[in-house]
Formats: structure tokens, C-alpha cells, sequence
């Protein structure tokens, strides 16, 4: 198990090793490159002065965490609305789970209490919090009862769905080509909506006609 998400050993080791920091990571994956997402989180804690704790990013000045983001290289593809989602997950962890990160899981007595304390979080919507719990599950043996259900086809053995399937580089070039083949899936799907579908072309065929 483990995780190779970010790309370079010290930034997997910082999210094996802070519940708080693979939070964040998760957040941040989306419109990004997963490596810059996940790697996000060291370099995050090197900009706040080597500390990365929940307490101090949910009161620290919202403008100088947004500085922390947006320094070049940024941290994310739109850093300001980044550095408010991940002050309010700090901010929620302090009041829901005393600022403990990882209560977000060992909090929970089964898997659908453990994907409603992940669904809670912000940032987090219903796909991302079932690939989360499929990630606790396959890299680091978070797994209380019904995890796999939870999860959904996310927690199906070897799917390469997902982050939670990435062991290796070859396991993140498997996961990647599914995520080509399902946006190709997805926008052929749209065309032919947006077309109407073959029954509507031909209407507008006959519709031509003289």
C-alpha cells in the first residue's frame, strides 16, 4: 500500500504521514494535474513558515493565506477560491472533529457514517468523497464496515477508476487513460445530445427537403 500521488518521496510521505495534508490534496484535485495537486500540501507548509496544522489554517489572515497560494509557482489553477476552501475545511475540522483530521475516519463506525463525514467536508461532493473512501480503503487499510459499498466502483478491486488504484507509474498511466476514455465517452454523449440524436437529424433532414 502507500501512496504515490505527488510524484517526488517527500511530498507522498508528508500525506501518508498528515491526515490534514492528504485532505487538502484531495481538495485541490480537480482542474490541475494530479501530481501538482497532491504536491501541493509541502509546498503549502514550506510557504507557511514549515507548519501545516489545521488549528493555524483556520485562523490565519485569509489575504495571507491567499499570498501563500498564489506565489509563483502557484498552487493551484485558481489559488484565491483554493485558499478559501481549504481555510474552511480547517475551520470545520476544528469545530466538527476538534481538529483532528484523521476523526474524519477513525471517527467512523461503518463505511456510510465514514462517507457522510467525508461528504460534509468542503470541496468534497458526492463522486470525490466515494473516490476518498475507496483511497482510505486500497492505500492506507482504512476500512470499517461496508467501506467497499461506500465507495461505490471506486472500492472495486483493480478498477483504475481513480487516485485510490495509483500504486505506481504505471498504475497512474492506467488511471489516466480511463479518465481519457470516459471524457471521450462523455463528450461524444454530449455531441450527440446537442445534436439531437440520429431521430432529430433525420426529422431535420426531411424537414430540408423541398
Amino acid at each position: 500500500m502507500g501512496l504515490h500521488l505527488a510524484g517526488e518521496q517527500a511530498a507522498d510521505q508528508l500525506l501518508e504521514n498528515d491526515p490534514f495534508a492528504l485532505l487538502i490534496g484531495m481538495v485541490l484535485d480537480q482542474q490541475v494535474p494530479l501530481e501538482r495537486a497532491f504536491s501541493a500540501p509541502l509546498a503549502l507548509r514550506e510557504r507557511l513558515g514549515g507548519e501545516l496544522s489545521v488549528r493555524g489554517v483556520a485562523a490565519i489572515d485569509p489575504e495571507q493565506l491567499a499570498a501563500a497560494f498564489s506565489a509563483k509557482p502557484a498552487l493551484h489553477r485558481f489559488p484565491g477560491a483554493m485558499a478559501e476552501r481549504v481555510q474552511r475545511l480547517a475551520q470545520l475540522l476544528e469545530e466538527r472533529f476538534d481538529g483532528d483530521a484523521a476523526a474524519v475516519w477513525t471517527s467512523a463506525s461503518d463505511g456510510t457514517e465514514l462517507l457522510a463525514n467525508v461528504r460534509s467536508l468542503p470541496g468534497f461532493g458526492e463522486q470525490k468523497a466515494r473516490i476518498f473512501v475507496a483511497l482510505l480503503g486500497k492505500r492506507l487499510g482504512v476500512r470499517p464496515s461496508g467501506w467497499e459499498r461506500a465507495a461505490g466502483s471506486f472500492g472495486e478491486p483493480g478498477s483504475f477508476a481513480s487516485v485510490a488504484d495509483i500504486d505506481s507509474p504505471e498504475a497512474l498511466a492506467r488511471v489516466r487513460e480511463h479518465k481519457r476514455q470516459m471524457k471521450l465517452a462523455a463528450k461524444a454523449l454530449a455531441q450527440g445530445s446537442s445534436a439531437g440524436g440520429p431521430i432529430a437529424k433525420a426529422t431535420r433532414t426531411r424537414a430540408r427537403r423541398p
